[in-house]
């Protein structure tokens, strides 16, 4: 019988998860910090390799904190969305036709917000 907690879960879970984490937090936090803050059973070490991963992605940062690290969002969750869009397109050597296929599957309301930031109106 496998617990729960041991189970695996997708790396892109519990990015996501530390990320909600960081971007609640009104200071940067200790990896056991997001540990307790998370509260689902994962060992300190898996949060500490999550928090590096991403620190290394640069979607995180980190000061020193005595012997450790306490880790910050750098960017907002729109902020990071935009950035797994851009990931996403530079993957592909066809930008056009990824572009072209991404905007013909846009609700009319999101034609409409895309059509008014090209225009140069940002809000």
């Amino acid at each position: 019988m496998t617990d729960e907690k041991d189970e695996r879960r997708p790396a892109g879970e519990l990015e996501a998860a530390v990320m909600a984490a960081l971007w609640a937090a009104r200071e940067p936090l200790t990896p056991s910090r997001v540990q307790r803050e998370l509260g689902v059973g994962l060992a300190r070490t898996t949060v500490t390799t999550i928090l590096s991963r991403l620190h290394d992605k640069g979607v995180v940062g980190r000061e020193r904190l005595g012997r450790g690290y306490a880790y910050f969002a750098v960017q907002d969750a729109p902020g990071l969305t935009a950035r797994r869009m851009h990931g996403e397109l530079a993957r592909d050597t066809d930008r056009e036709t990824v572009l072209a296929r991404f905007v013909a599957q846009l609700s009319a309301d999101d034609e409409q917000v895309l059509r008014r930031l090209l225009e140069g109106d940002e809000r």
